[in-house]
């Protein structure tokens, strides 16, 4: 009994191993999607360090002080980081460019049809195109019709 207990436990660790192999998946050594740049990943950085001092300021575990200091000197490097990431994507620079004018006024055009027959969300404020069952932000049903205020 003893020894089909450890074959059958050799034989599912065996599966799990080989399996991956069987069947031609792999995990590639390199991402496929875009690394973020260090300027992106010192912003990012930057500001969870800033939340995270926040919110141990808000729990009393520092003082106002040292919250100042801390708070001071994150915020620099978070804003020299930021400047960093704008240069990156800057025209000049060859980076972003940013949606054209044409591209723009098709976006502006959609959302002003949606306002114009739409609704908005009594919990978020969305604005709904007209028979909508729920909220296309938060997802909240709509029930009521709220009337998109026209400008």
């Amino acid at each position: 009994m003893l020894i089909a207990g450890a074959l059958s436990l050799v034989g599912i660790t065996v599966f799990f191993l080989l399996h991956p192999i069987i069947t031609g998946k792999e995990a590639p050594l390199w991402s496929a999607g875009e690394e973020p740049s260090e300027a992106q990943f010192r912003k990012r950085i930057s500001l969870l360090q800033l939340r995270d001092a926040e919110y141990e300021y808000a729990m009393g575990k520092l003082g106002e002080e040292d919250y100042q200091a801390l708070r001071s000197e994150i915020s620099a490097e978070a804003l020299s980081a930021i400047q960093e990431e704008e240069a990156e994507h800057s025209p000049a620079s060859g980076g972003f460019e940013g949606p054209s004018d044409a591209e723009l006024e098709e976006e502006i055009a959609t959302v002003r049809s949606r306002l114009s027959g739409g609704f908005f969300c009594s919990e978020c404020g969305h604005p709904n195109p007209e028979g909508s069952r729920f909220c296309g932000d938060c997802g909240t049903p709509i029930s009521a019709p709220n009337p998109v205020p026209s400008s």
